[in-house]
Formats: structure tokens, C-alpha cells, sequence
């Protein structure tokens, strides 16, 4: 479940980084038969590769505990190879552009996501279909493929409803009149804070839907179920149901918890779990669940995706500086190619998936280890040794298909939990280090995410770095077409953007050089000699003179708000004044910063 949490969002960066462009080379029923023909040969790879693993099980070549971990890493490399086949839809089977075709995927990027994703599961739900066999043989005899897949349908939908809700809101929130190009969602800021926001909610409310999605019900009245729930009041836990799991038929071994308030927080117990534990090794497992909610490890959770939230945005950004300053990739944009824009945006995927990875895989792995070691000595405290919660994660891996050294980015193996379990009796301050380590290294994770979402997303110094890579590249491109009129344009916007305002006004007065009557230039040029924080580069009448030709070109609200300023600073307030004001006849959107030029003006 796990992995394919960084699957899913693997899968949907791949298909949200894609702009699709004109129409594609390729028609519809060629992407369709080569769309078939790639889930054929996968399904053979499939086929060949468990059936592999189930012939060494027969023969005895391999034990369970060994070909356990085989089976786990298979069913990862083979995840991974459709990730790779879905990338190769989207990106040179044109799947997002003929999505769009479909009515309302235009406008609804959520109905496109879930039409990806149900691509995407294909490839998963032909990995579960023919790991089933030896899944059986291994750890639960008897359950069918039918009950396998969709119990990992089952399983693994939820995940998606938190992107699902926020797409569907920030959907409807964009078509809404309240979006804009200057709306408070299109910026950085805005828009981790409406995630951060939106998912708390969704944190809270969410694990009620996930329940009955699941199916879960509360134990029937039964003497353990009365002594489990006395248990827990009597250690004063807060929470809404004990529920009985009926994740693949009730067999998996497992339990867990839901919710960070106490209204709707449920703790989660498979039969099997129920049958195969005794009293005390059950309580040492809801002691373990009652650790995660004592610690607020959900929350942490919480914060961790916020983090990568605000990281990706900053570098992606600069991963598109870096791509856009080469000649070979900057070529494919304007080329009008679906092919070429679609390369470009593949190639620019590669660092951001690397990223991904490598935050969710080591640094938000490594909390999480932390995190269940943190609350398997919750769970030995709480019940006054650790002898209960050692054995039921004994005959967990045992009952399991014999797992004890199996190890997950996600957790210990079981081997090290016990054995880390067992310090606690010699060492009495473990407890107490262990905390301290978590919390020292949730710092350490705090600072450098602050400093790196501020500096990737607000800092000058970004900007300026960003802004840099494009001026020397513009700066090449000059020396190979000296005379053209649009990089000089975008490169004095680039030294008026970095204050650079002597080198912006030498490059404004070459375009108007190379072409008197280029309007923009003209007032760009105009607005900086009559504005300039350096006294020495103004020139109030040259100014004027340019801010008059541009307007006479073009009486456009923002030339005639160049054209009123040059008026005003040169003493010419009653013209100033009937400019601004024709000004804001002319603007249609928001007219507030003409409004105070005309206040600014009178006074």
C-alpha cells in the first residue's frame, strides 16, 4: 500500500507535467492497437515472471521466507515497468490529448486524472491477476483471484480520495468567476496554502468514508471485544470504533489507525489478527496503534506532503530555467511539434521524478521507520514490558509466509524491531533517546524544508539565479542574430526584472534603433527614464517625447499610465490628470492602481 502511494503520485506528475499541443501525428486507433499491443507484452512478462517464482516454490528451491522477499520486489520492478508503459502512453501515444476530447475532460483536469489512473490500474490489476497463485501458495491458501484484485482495488482506491477532492474543488474553483491570472490560487503561496488547508480537512473527516468504503464493522459483542474496548478506556484513549477489517477476506494479518481527532479516529483489526493473537499480544497492538495517534504521527504525514508540495513548485521551476537555457530543448517548444513539446516535458520530468523518489524513499521513509519504532516502545511502556507486542510481531511473520528479516522502506523489518524491543529491558532510557532522536531529526527535516521552500519559491535569489541563466543565454543568442528585435525585447525585461536599469534602458534604446515605431519598447523605455531609482539615468523630457509616440501608436491603459506619469513629472499635472482618467475608461479589469495614479495626481 505504500509503495503504490508513490506510485499514484509518480503516475499523476507524469500526466499533469504533459502539454499536450497541436494535433498528433498519430491517430486514435493507432494510439489504441499500440496501447493493446505494449498491455500484451506486459501481460506475458507478468505471466513468465511469477510463473518462474511459483516453479521454485513447487520444486523446493526456495523457502517462503526467501521467496517472500522475492515476490515483494518483483511486484515492484513490475509496477515500475507500467509506470514506464503509462509514461510512454501519455507521452507518445498522446493519451492526455485524446482525454481531452472527451466531454468535460477539457475543463474537469479531474476527470482526466481518473481515466489516466484507470489506465494505470490495468497494468496494476494484470500484475495482481497472475501474482495471485503463488500470493495463495505462500501466505493465504484458499482466496480466489477474483477476491485478490479487488482487494487490492480496495485497498489502494482510498489513497486517491485526497486527490481526487482537491482536484474536484480546485476544478470548480478555476471555472469559478473568483480565478484569474492574479488570483490568490495561481501563486506559490496561495496555492500551499489551500493543499495544507484542504488536506487537514480531509484528514479529518476523510477516515469515516475510507471505513465504510472498506467495509469495516465494529466487533460483534463478544467477551474479547469487551475486555479490547475496556482496555482502551482504561488507558484513556479517545476514539470513535474498533472495527473488524475485512481487507482480503479478513486473512492479512494487520491492524491500524485512522484519524487525528478523537471524533472520527478508528482502530482497524483483521479477523485473522483476532483469531491468531492472544489477549495480551492484541492489547501490545492496540497499545502500538494508540502510539502513532499519541505521537501525532498522521499529522507529521500531513506535514511531510505539504513539504514536497512546496519544494516541487520551487524546482520546477528551476528544472524548466535550466532545460529552457539549452538550445537543443528551448527548440521544441515554439516548434508547434506535440512530439517535440511532449519530449521536452518528458526530459523535464526525469529530475522532478528523482526528487520525488528520493523524498518520499529516504527522507519521508526514514521518519516512518522511526515513527513505528516509536510506537512499538509506546506499545512496551504502555503495557509494562515489551513481551507482548514481541510476540505478536513473531507470529505475525511467521503466520505471514515466515517474513521475520523482510525488511520496507517503510519498516524495520521484524527482526530489528524485536531485537531494538528487547534493549528496552537492559536499557531504561531507550525510550526516552529514541523520542529525543525523532524529535531532534523532525527539527533538522523542519529547518532545512523551511529554508528550501522560501528560497526555491520567495527568495530573490531564486529569481535572480533563474533570471540569470536566461540572460546569458540571450546574450548567446544575440551574438548569432544580432539584429532581431524579440530576444533584445526579452532581454532588457530581464535586466529591468533584476534592477539592472542601466543596462534595460541601453537595450530598450537599441530595439528603437532597429525599429523607431516599436510601441512597447518605447513606453517600457519612457516608464524607466522617468522612473529609475538612480537619479543620473532619468531623462523626464526624453520621456515624455517617447511616451507620446508609443501612445500614438497604441492608446492602450498602460501606455496612457506611462504617458500620465511622464506628464506628472514634468509638471504638466492637469494633463497628467486627464490622461489617467482615460486610462480608466479604457481598462476593463481591475482598475485600483489607476485609481490611486489618480489620486496621487490630484494631490
Amino acid at each position: 500500500m505504500f509503495n503504490n502511494i508513490i506510485y499514484f503520485i509518480v503516475v499523476l506528475f507524469i500526466f499533469n507535467i504533459e502539454s499536450p499541443g497541436n494535433i498528433p501525428n498519430n491517430s486514435l486507433l493507432f494510439s489504441l492497437t499500440m496501447l493493446f499491443l505494449t498491455w500484451l507484452i506486459f501481460a506475458g512478462c507478468c505471466r513468465w515472471a511469477f510463473w518462474s517464482l511459483e516453479k521454485r516454490l513447487e520444486n523446493g528451491t526456495a523457502d517462503n521466507g526467501s521467496l517472500a522477499g522475492q515476490y515483494q520486489r518483483l511486484i515492484a520492478r513490475l509496477s515500475i515497468l507500467s509506470i514506464f508503459l503509462f509514461a510512454l502512453a501519455v507521452y507518445l501515444l498522446n493519451a492526455k490529448y485524446w482525454l481531452q476530447k472527451i466531454p468535460w475532460c477539457e475543463q474537469l483536469s479531474v476527470l482526466q486524472g481518473v481515466f489516466a489512473l484507470a489506465l494505470f490500474f490495468l497494468y496494476l490489476s494484470t500484475i495482481w491477476y497472475f501474482a495471485q497463485p503463488l500470493y495463495s501458495a505462500m501466505s493465504q491458501p484458499g482466496i480466489t483471484r477474483r477476491s485478490y484484485i479487488h482487494s487490492n482495488l480496495r485497498l489502494n482506491l482510498p489513497i486517491l480520495f485526497p486527490w481526487v477532492m482537491f482536484s474536484l474543488v480546485y476544478d470548480l474553483i478555476n471555472m469559478s468567476p473568483w480565478s484569474g491570472p492574479d488570483g490568490f490560487l495561481n501563486s506559490a503561496h496561495g496555492q500551499i496554502i489551500f493543499f495544507a488547508g484542504f488536506l487537514t480537512l480531509l484528514m479529518i473527516f476523510m477516515p469515516g468514508m475510507i471505513q465504510y468504503f472498506w467495509g469495516c464493522k465494529p466487533l460483534r459483542a463478544s467477551e474479547k471485544a469487551r475486555e479490547l474496548e475496556g482496555f482502551l478506556r482504561e488507558k484513556g484513549f479517545k476514539y470513535r470504533y474498533l472495527l473488524k477489517w475485512p481487507i482480503f477476506e479478513g486473512r492479512m494479518m494487520t491492524a491500524g489507525i485512522m484519524g487525528i481527532v478523537p471524533r472520527y479516529r478508528y482502530i482497524l483489526v483483521t479477523d485473522s489478527l483476532l483469531d491468531a493473537l492472544s489477549m495480551d499480544e492484541l492489547k501490545g497492538v492496540l497499545a502500538h496503534e494508540m502510539g502513532h495517534a499519541k505521537y501525532r504521527h498522521l499529522l507529521f504525514y500531513i506535514l511531510f506532503f505539504v513539504g514536497f508540495v512546496a519544494l516541487s513548485f520551487g524546482l520546477f521551476d528551476l528544472f524548466f530555467y535550466l532545460f529552457y537555457t539549452h538550445p537543443f530543448f528551448r527548440g521544441m517548444i515554439p516548434s508547434g511539434d506535440s512530439q517535440s513539446t511532449s519530449l521536452f516535458y518528458l526530459v523535464l520530468s526525469f529530475p522532478m521524478l528523482v526528487t520525488l523518489l528520493v523524498y518520499f524513499r529516504y527522507v519521508m521513509g526514514f521518519f516512518m521507520r522511526n515513527f513505528e519504532r516509536q510506537a512499538d516502545l509506546y506499545s512496551a511502556v504502555t503495557m509494562g514490558t515489551p513481551e507482548p507486542v514481541i510476540n505478536s510481531l513473531e507470529k505475525i511473520a511467521f503466520l505471514s509466509g515466515k517474513i521475520r528479516d523482510l525488511p520496507s522502506w517503510h519498516h524495520f523489518s521484524i527482526r530489528e524491531r524485536v531485537e531494538y524491543l528487547g534493549r528496552t529491558i537492559k536499557e531504561p532510557g531507550l525510550v526516552k533517546r529514541h523520542n529525543l532522536f525523532v524529535a531532534l531529526s523532525f527539527c533538522i527535516y523542519l529547518v532545512c524544508m523551511v529554508g528550501l521552500g522560501y528560497f526555491l519559491n520567495f527568495s530573490r535569489i531564486k529569481q535572480d539565479l533563474a533570471y540569470s541563466l536566461i540572460t546569458k543565454e540571450l546574450n548567446q543568442q544575440l551574438l548569432k542574430e544580432p539584429n532581431n528585435i524579440a530576444i533584445y525585447q526579452n532581454l532588457a525585461m530581464v535586466y529591468q526584472h533584476l534592477e539592472k536599469y542601466e543596462d534595460a534602458i541601453k537595450t530598450y534604446k537599441k530595439i528603437i534603433d532597429l525599429d523607431p515605431n516599436e510601441a512597447v519598447s518605447l513606453n517600457n523605455l519612457a516608464w524607466l527614464l522617468v522612473t529609475a531609482p538612480n537619479e543620473e539615468l532619468r531623462d523626464k523630457a526624453r520621456a515624455l517625447e517617447l511616451a507620446k509616440k508609443a501612445v500614438s501608436l497604441e492608446r492602450s491603459p498602460v501606455f496612457l499610465d506611462t504617458l500620465a506619469e511622464a506628464y506628472y513629472a514634468n509638471g504638466f499635472h492637469q494633463q497628467a490628470v486627464k490622461i489617467i482618467k482615460e486610462a480608466i475608461s479604457l481598462e476593463t479589469g481591475n482598475t485600483g492602481y489607476y485609481e490611486k495614479q489618480l489620486e496621487k495626481f490630484y494631490n
